[in-house]
């Protein structure tokens, strides 16, 4: 069954990147809808490698504002919560728990199980996004930080590594940017 299509616009067609936030809380109980949400989405093998660590108390903030580039600083710094999006590289000791059936859930080479959580992780990333916006948080990813720096800040001692960050919050519409073009389906698609 399709969604209609004031869920798409939620979701994809009206939905935008935000760079500036109003000054309303994200509440624990909503980040936990979230990834509630967003963890019933496909992963090869269900293999599941998203990590997220939700910066949201200002001391959090004080420890991820020295590894973010300088066009990120203040944007992430008035977002009400910040999602350092990570993937866990031992994903395959989850095994009996997720994939109790799978004869191939991780690999013994750990630069293939790295590509494959790099890969379910981002994926795991997308449906992050369309969670946020679908219970209506705005979100805004990006990159431009020190990814070594935070994974020593936030995940020192475990086999995750950071991704990407995603601000999360309530956009202020006032402060957008004319919506960008995107390619069209013969620009950046072709049927074989």
């Amino acid at each position: 069954m399709a969604i209609n299509d004031e869920a798409l616009d939620v979701i994809f067609r009206s939905a935008r990147t935000h760079r500036a936030w109003l000054d309303k809380p994200v509440s624990p109980a909503l980040l936990m809808a979230v990834y509630d949400l967003l963890r019933w989405g496909p992963t090869s093998g269900n293999s599941n490698p998203l990590r997220i660590v939700f910066v949201a108390s200002p001391a959090a903030k004080a420890r991820l504002k020295p590894h973010l580039s300088a066009g990120n600083v203040d944007k992430t710094m008035a977002a009400p919560a910040t999602a350092i999006l990570g993937y866990d590289v031992e994903f395959g000791r989850f095994k009996n728990q997720l994939s109790p059936q799978s004869t191939s859930f991780a690999s013994p080479d750990p630069a293939v199980n790295e590509v494959n959580a790099f890969r379910n992780g981002a994926l795991q990333g997308a449906y992050f996004i369309i969670a946020a916006r679908s219970l209506g948080l705005d979100c805004g990813p990006m990159s431009g930080f020190d990814n070594a720096g935070v994974d020593a800040e936030f995940f020192a001692g475990t086999p995750v590594k950071s991704n990407f960050l995603c601000n999360i919050g309530h956009g202020d519409s006032s402060k957008l940017y004319p919506r960008a073009a995107r390619l069209s389906f013969d620009e950046a698609c072709s049927i074989a």
